[in-house]
Order: C-alpha cells, then sequence, then structure tokens
C-alpha cells in the first residue's frame, strides 16, 4: 500500500513537469482493448474496446497530445474505425520500432508511453513516465513506471488521463 502511494505520488510530480508538453502514445491491443482477437473463417472479426476510456480521452486531449500505434497489420481497418470514432488517428509502428519514435518525439515532449507486451519493454523504459495496465505481461509491469489498477479494455486509459487530469489539477466533473 505505502509502496503503491508513493509511486502515485511520483507520476504526480512527474506530470507536473511543465518544462514540456506531454505526448501520450497508447498502444492499443491490450490498453484500449482486453487484447482479444475474435477470428472466423474470413480472418480476424472482433476487438473489445472499453466504454471509459472516450470520455478520459476526450477530456485529456484538451491538455496534451494524443497519439494511438498498433502493429497488427490485420485488424488495422477495425481498429482504425475506432479510434476515428472517438476523434483521433492510428499509425502502425512495429514493436521494434517504438523506442526509436518516443527518441524522436523527446525532443519536443514529455512522453507518457502505455503498453502491455512483453515486446514494448525497452519503449516503456524509453518514455519519460511509462505505464501498463494490471493485466499486462509481467515483464512489461515490471519495468513501467507505473502499474494501473485497471485492465487493458476495462478502463486503462481513462485511470491513465484522470492521473494526469488530477495531477494538473484540471477540472474532471
Amino acid at each position: 500500500m505505502q509502496i503503491r502511494f508513493l509511486k502515485i505520488l511520483l507520476v504526480n510530480r512527474k506530470f507536473r513537469n511543465k518544462n514540456r508538453k506531454w505526448l501520450f502514445i497508447f498502444d492499443v491491443d491490450g490498453v484500449l482493448t482486453d487484447g482479444k482477437f475474435t477470428y472466423t473463417e474470413n480472418g480476424k472479426y472482433s476487438k473489445v474496446f472499453g466504454s471509459h476510456d472516450a470520455d478520459a480521452l476526450k477530456l485529456l486531449s484538451k491538455f496534451a497530445q494524443i497519439q494511438f500505434i498498433t502493429a497488427d497489420k490485420r485488424g488495422f481497418d477495425l481498429t482504425t474505425h475506432r479510434i476515428q470514432d472517438m476523434g483521433f488517428s492510428l499509425s502502425l509502428v512495429e514493436p521494434s520500432d517504438r523506442v526509436d519514435l518516443i527518441q524522436k518525439l523527446q525532443v519536443e515532449n514529455n512522453i507518457a508511453y502505455v503498453a502491455d507486451s512483453f515486446t514494448d519493454c525497452r519503449a516503456l523504459i524509453a518514455a519519460n513516465l511509462s505505464f501498463s495496465p494490471a493485466n499486462a505481461h509481467v515483464l512489461a509491469r515490471k519495468v513501467s513506471s507505473y502499474v494501473l489498477e485497471s485492465k487493458g479494455g476495462s478502463g486503462a486509459v481513462a485511470e491513465v488521463c484522470l492521473l494526469y487530469l488530477l495531477a494538473n489539477k484540471r477540472n474532471i466533473f
């Protein structure tokens, strides 16, 4: 309990850094979704997205930049529909290219990176602040700055957004 409280204080302190603006990079599958794919004989059919995340993202977008990435080529069109419905865009970025993306964007921004896979460990470490959902792979949880209480597809994105908004005393109601 004390460790969790100390981590929240650390996150709050880092989020209050006003020297540069914050850019939030969210990996989609396993963060915005529950990480499961439904297939039919015709291929990938569906993904499950959480219901709370869109409202929190709308609030966050008033104060920070937001970017969504995925490595899921087969489900790209399916994911794009949901991301565009929320008013954002989606980029196809392989896990091996994510550290380079973060380092390039860190020139002008503080990067908050949210991911769930062991393939994201290097990128989680490279970010200024990193988050993993409660149900992320154990290696991702170990290297993240903060492990969320919420699971991917069940409010993990909303939790990150609210942590930032509350740390910066933004009105969320």
